[in-house]
């Protein structure tokens, strides 16, 4: 800075450089620096660009965006946003009109409307303050109480608290216990098949050396006949593991990866619902408290030097509905998806068993009908059993 004195009676004047009058400026805006534009907007059939306005006289010295509507030509068009300053329409200034004025302004002008404006270049992360991380907590708390027990404890439940996303949290994890009962019930079932399998070859061996032991043909051959047939009743059994068996890892997929996966969505969800949710309760505190201070007749400094906090987390919101829009749809997406594949699965894996236990039924039914080998005769040789007096016992004819 450098002084300049002109004259003994007029005082000394200073002289400011450019970077030293940004500064300057910042400071009055808060830190938050803003860029002039233009930007032309065609109104759609109800004669509105889409947006609400804040500010004016005779509290505050600068109009500004409050909201600009979702489908809206504002919307759509995305130059302005919330906490952006509205200086012009149509090429005639606003300044020192109230936001009545310039509504009706906007209003009055037919088919394309232009709007000047100072574009706030504000961080988000400015407007993250321990008070929004506060709000956050108590939203999650809220969340998780019934709407009883919340009104007792004086907390206040959010319209977006009841969401039925939540519920839907709920259902998977009930989807995720019904997989998780099948998955143990189909290896109890897999596992009693093949100890079954098992019994069905060890009749095999045993019928076997029967077979090859007994003297009489035909039922030497009856025996060894019916050893096949139960061998291949093992193989059958074998058969239906293997067909059964990838029901396990479809089932664990759909447990332990798609379920996981879309409940860690749905959470990612609730902390972006959480976070826009405590920018709108912060917008209310805010116009709350500069209500009171005009019905005091005690203006806000904040509001009386450009209400740039205001305008913060004006545009926090904003950005936060956004990603909390983004989300949703998402989530959405991810569960529509979830849910065909589980209806899909389920009719899949029930269709795959029972297919399978049909075969095998099937295939028993016809090895048995084939063995069909009783009645057996069987020749019995009756032998003498002496015992000397040696205490050895002689078998003979």
């Amino acid at each position: 800075m450098t002084l300049k004195r002109t004259n003994w009676l007029s005082g000394p004047s200073f002289a400011f450089s450019k970077s030293q009058l940004k500064t300057m400026a910042l400071r009055r805006n808060g830190g938050i620096p803003t860029v002039p534009g233009t930007v032309t907007l065609k109104k759609d059939s109800q004669n509105v660009i889409g947006i609400s306005i804040g500010g004016g006289a005779q509290h505050c010295p600068c109009l500004y965006i409050v909201q600009v509507f979702d489908n809206t030509p504002a919307s759509l068009d995305g130059t302005i946003a919330a906490g952006d300053e509205i200086t012009g329409v149509n090429g005639k200034s606003v300044k020192g009109k109230t936001k009545v004025e310039v509504a009706k302004m906007i209003q009055n002008v037919k088919g394309e409307v232009t709007i000047h404006y100072n574009k706030l270049q504000a961080d988000p992360k400015q407007g993250k303050s321990l008070d929004i991380v506060l709000k956050k907590v108590k939203h999650r708390l809220v969340e998780n109480l019934s709407s009883g027990t919340a009104d007792a404890l004086g907390l206040s439940r959010a319209i977006l608290c009841n969401d039925g996303l939540v519920k839907r949290l709920e259902e998977l994890e009930k989807t995720g216990e019904f997989y998780r009962g099948m998955m143990e019930h189909t290896k109890r079932l897999l596992r009693s098949f093949f100890e079954l399998s098992q019994t069905h070859r060890a009749f095999g061996d045993v019928f076997s050396v029967i077979g090859v032991r007994e003297p009489q043909p035909a039922a030497s051959e009856a025996f060894v006949k019916f050893a096949d047939a139960h061998r291949s009743i093992e193989k059958f059994g074998i058969g239906l593991l293997k067909t059964i068996k990838p029901m396990l890892s479809d089932l664990n997929t759909y447990l332990n990866k798609a379920i996981p996966d879309t409940k860690l969505t749905i959470r990612k969800y609730l902390d972006v619902k959480f976070e826009y949710l405590s920018y709108c309760l912060k917008v209310k505190e805010m116009d709350d408290e500069e209500y009171s201070s005009i019905a005091l007749g005690e203006p806000l400094y904040r509001v009386g030097t450009g209400n740039y906090e205001y305008r913060l987390i004006l545009r926090c919101r904003q950005e936060a509905r956004a990603r909390f829009a983004k989300m949703r749809k998402d989530v959405l997406e991810k569960i529509e998806l979830l849910d065909q594949k589980h209806v899909h699965d389920i009719v899949f894996q029930l269709q795959r068993f029972v297919s399978a236990m049909s075969k095998y039924n099937d295939q028993c039914y016809e090895v048995l009908k084939e063995a069909d080998i009783f009645p057996i005769e069987v020749g019995w040789h009756f032998r003498e059993i002496s015992r000397p007096r040696q205490g050895r016992f002689v078998v003979g004819d």
